[in-house]
């Protein structure tokens, strides 16, 4: 019976161990095949953006009374177009004209007492003009240059009355501003420069804190080489 087993078990030898073998190969295709996918590399996470830094906020400039205007550089005066405007220009009127001039930089107004107009220019470049009220004899506007210190579309005087001054561009500490006004012959402000409604929003619209106001009595802009109209 030993010997029966034997012969057995060594005629049986090669065919198990070839089995064991497939077996083996078996294993390791199967265990490929059905590997799971999260085994594989996951792709990297994306990089966050860091939000935009905010944009810094307006530096306001510095207040000034009536007495106190600032120096301004005669340069930044250089006309270089002025509007083309017919026909007499009365009380109520005003031009407003953009085009053909650039579209950014520096803005600057100035004011006539004796002419009672007013003119906005953007680079040298003219783009409205008005009739204006200005301050009457007890009141009289301040000459000299002033900075915009204060925006306000909806503005009420807090010296006289509570009266409405929209679209107003604050001048000095002491209440001087230019303002949009019911402009007739024969009015007359508190020291402020008066111009029409709509012309002061448009000049609202274009201005920023900052920008150079220029009030003189007769004393005119060198328009000699400046182009007129576009």
């Amino acid at each position: 019976m030993a010997g029966l087993l034997k012969a057995l078990a060594k005629s049986a030898g090669p065919k198990l161990a070839i089995g064991a073998g497939l077996a083996g190969v078996a294993l390791l295709v199967t265990g490929w095949i059905d590997r799971p996918a999260a085994e594989e590399p996951a792709p990297p996470a994306p990089i966050a953006k860091a939000p935009p830094a905010p944009a810094p906020a307006p530096v306001k400039p510095a207040e000034r009374r009536s007495d106190q205007p600032m120096t301004i550089d005669p340069r930044a005066l250089t006309v270089k177009r002025v509007l083309k405007i017919d026909g007499p220009f009365r009380h109520g009127d005003y031009a407003w004209d953009e085009s053909g001039a650039p579209t950014t930089g520096p803005v600057i107004i100035t004011v006539d007492l004796r002419a009672q107009t007013l003119s906005v220019f953007r680079a040298g470049y003219e783009i409205g003009a008005a009739v204006i009220l200005y301050g009457a004899t007890d009141k009289p506007s301040p000459l000299g240059a002033f900075p915009i210190t204060q925006k306000d579309a909806d503005h009420f005087s807090n010296l006289y009355d509570n009266a409405p001054m929209p679209y107003m561009l604050r001048l000095t500490s002491d209440g001087v501003a230019i303002h949009g006004s019911d402009v007739q012959w024969g009015k007359a402000t508190h020291g402020c420069i008066g111009v029409p409604v709509a012309f002061a929003q448009k000049l609202f619209g274009v201005t920023k804190l900052g920008d150079v106001v220029v009030i003189t009595n007769g004393k005119r802009l060198d328009v000699s080489k400046a182009q007129v109209g576009a």
